[in-house]
Order: C-alpha cells, then sequence, then structure tokens
C-alpha cells in the first residue's frame, strides 16, 4: 500500500486547526506549534496516524466486512457521497438516526419498509389507492430514502465506524463505543480523541482536507477489496482442480484397465497362433 504523501496534506490545508482558545488539551500530543492564533496540527502524525487507519480499514475490507461512514457537515456530504460510494461501503451524509447502531433491528425493518413500498409500486397494487394514499406513501418513500438510502444494503452491524468531526457525530461515536465498534475518525484541535481507537488529526473543515484523507482510506479499502477478489478467485480454481483431480485419475485407470484387457487378449491370441504352429 502506498504511504501517504506529506506534501499532498500540505497543500490540502490538513495542517489548519482551530483557534487556539478552542483546543481541546487531549490533542496536545498532536499539535506542532501555534501561529497567529491559530493550532498547526503535526503533519509528521498526521502522516503515520493516516497509515494506520489506512491499512487497518484494508484488512477489514479484506475480510469482506463493511465500514460505515458518517459525515452529516454540509462540507463534507457530497465528498463522502462521491468516494465512499465508488468503493460500495454504505454511509451516513443526512441526520444521524438515533439508535442506528444500537437499535439496528428497527433501522432494518425501516429499510425493508422501504423496499415493501417499491414492491407495491412495481406490483401496480398503488392503483388500488386513492391519489392522497399514494402522495402519503411517496413522501414516506422519500423521506425513507433520503435518511436511510445509503444503508439499504447494510444487513448486519458494520464493522467499523468512520466519522468526519466527531463533536458533530458524537452520538455515533457513542453509540460504536457501547458495541465496542472500532471508530476511525478525522480529528481536529477541537475534539476530543479519547474514544477513538484511530484517531486521524486533521483539519475535519476544508472541503480539500477532507478530500484527501477519503481519497488515502478510500483507496486502502479498494486496495483491500481486489486483493479480497482475486483470492477468492484462486480459491475457486484451487477448488475445481480438487475437483477434477479424482475424475481425471478415474478416466486414466479406466484407461489403463481397458490397456490392460486389450495386452491379454492378444497375449491369449499370440498364444493360440504359437500353440497352433506347433501342433501343424
Amino acid at each position: 500500500m502506498a504511504r501517504t504523501d506529506f506534501n499532498t496534506l500540505l497543500e490540502a490545508g490538513v495542517h489548519f486547526g482551530h483557534l487556539k482558545r478552542k483546543w481541546n488539551p487531549r490533542m496536545a500530543p498532536y499539535i506542532f506549534m501555534e501561529k497567529n492564533g491559530i493550532h498547526i496540527i503535526d503533519l509528521h502524525k498526521t502522516v503515520v496516524k493516516l497509515d494506520e487507519a489506512a491499512e487497518a480499514l484494508k484488512q477489514i475490507a479484506k475480510s469482506g466486512r463493511r465500514v460505515l461512514f458518517v459525515a452529516t457537515k454540509k462540507q463534507a456530504k457530497e465528498i463522502v457521497a462521491e468516494k465512499v460510494a465508488a468503493v460500495a461501503m454504505p454511509y451516513v451524509t443526512e441526520r444521524w438516526a438515533g439508535g442506528m447502531l444500537t437499535n439496528f433491528p428497527t433501522i432494518r425493518k425501516a429499510v425493508k419498509k422501504m423496499a415493501t413500498i417499491d414492491k407495491m409500486s412495481a406490483d401496480g397494487i398503488f392503483d388500488n389507492f386513492s391519489k392522497r394514499e399514494k402522495l402519503q406513501i411517496a413522501r414516506q418513500r422519500a423521506k425513507l430514502e433520503k435518511n436511510l438510502g445509503s444503508i439499504a444494503d447494510l444487513n448486519r452491524l458494520p464493522s467499523a465506524l468512520f466519522v468526519i468531526d466527531v463533536q458533530k457525530e458524537q452520538n455515533a461515536v457513542r453509540e460504536a463505543k457501547r458495541l465496542n465498534i472500532p471508530v476511525f475518525a478525522m480529528v481536529d484541535t477541537c475534539c476530543d480523541p479519547t474514544d477513538i481507537d484511530y484517531v486521524i488529526p486533521a483539519n475535519d473543515d476544508a472541503t480539500k482536507s477532507i478530500a484527501v484523507v477519503l481519497d488515502t482510506v478510500c483507496a486502502a479499502i479498494a486496495e483491500g477489496l481486489e486483493e479480497r477478489k482475486l483470492e477468492r478467485e484462486k480459491a475457486d480454481l484451487e477448488a475445481e482442480a480438487n475437483t477434477e483431480a479424482p475424475a481425471k485419475q478415474g478416466r486414466n485407470r479406466v484407461k489403463r484397465n481397458v490397456k490392460a484387457a486389450v495386452d491379454a487378449q492378444e497375449n491369449a491370441a499370440a498364444e493360440i497362433v504359437a500353440s497352433t504352429e506347433a501342433a501343424e
């Protein structure tokens, strides 16, 4: 896996923290200096932490597990939707529904309700409803799609959570910790990194900063998925070879038996001819 480039992070403004007066003392190990009243994040530590997080996420993807991305702040929504959808991972960019993790069965019921509405529409059942009922159902479907559409294929709890802005998404972090789900997060200088398993010290407000971190993370996930695909193809080929081997051995055994029978017949015929000649 390619190592994160220091200059790329620098150009994207990943090192810009918050005002000094807004800082959280627990972020002190990740702060390089203070300039013009603004804390500057130590990018050398960001590089190390981002690479650690990317490697862990790669292994999660390689094992076939899912990572749920959470980013409801305005400047992160479109970036997350675009980059995370490209690696087929679930994400939440609208309101975090309380109990999305701790009350997951109820969330799954809401998702199934959305599928039921789609089936009703496809089967023509809507034709039996009044105009008002159709409108109400359509509104309900649109609301479910907006809030839960991006996690429609999340059939079980995610194996990890990736959060942008742990202050804004504190409910999501709290639910994940209650269920012992590891949390990866971009953590700014004003945030508390205590409950984060994989801290990525970075500017979580600038779109360029968010984009460059997600590029690294999603590339690692894509790499993990590709390795998983290759391993499965290799396993399928080995299984096919193992299946064909006994059949091939059986065919070879039949050939040997036929050859032996033919040889025996030829030998017997030769003996008869020899004995006839001897008698004459």
